[in-house]
């Protein structure tokens, strides 16, 4: 079980309700995509994934970027029963599209990146620790099937 101290669970809920998720969550899996091109092979139904510019410009990347954060979005909500709100994530991501739980570490990097960068100054080092903890317990359910 994950505590969270109130600054933990205050500062996750202010991050998520001052992103944009349709500009946040496509940069996001651009960002992953671009820097670790191994994970695109999840994603062969996308489409024109051959170089920066067409996945900065493809569609389906830009909408499952989106509904990305939406899914981190169902976390902020149910943040005391994580493993619980991504249970089916989990079994779909490893049983049917087997994807390497890895990349949802490496997504999650790329998200701070992104996150960081839209902030600014006010993305502090406290923040970030918040912020990447709830990550790190997301990816942490996200794998739990795989276990």
């Amino acid at each position: 079980m994950v505590v969270w101290t109130d600054f933990e669970r205050s500062t996750i809920q202010d991050i998520f309700s001052k992103m944009d998720y349709e500009v946040v969550g496509p940069a996001a899996l651009t960002r992953c995509l671009i820097v670790y091109p191994w994970t695109q092979r999840y994603f062969g139904n996308f489409g024109n994934l051959y170089n920066a510019a067409a996945i900065m410009g493809n569609p389906m990347v830009a909408k499952h970027g989106t509904t990305i954060l939406h899914g981190l979005d169902r976390g902020v909500k149910n943040m005391d029963d994580l493993k619980t709100t991504y249970a089916e994530l989990s079994v779909l991501h490893s049983e049917k599209l087997h994807v390497d739980p890895d990349n949802f570490k490496l997504l999650s990097d790329c998200l701070t990146i992104v996150v960081a960068a839209r902030f600014g100054e006010a993305f502090t080092a406290e923040v970030q620790a918040a912020f990447q903890k709830f990550l790190a317990v997301v990816v942490s359910s996200l794998g739990r099937q795989y276990h």
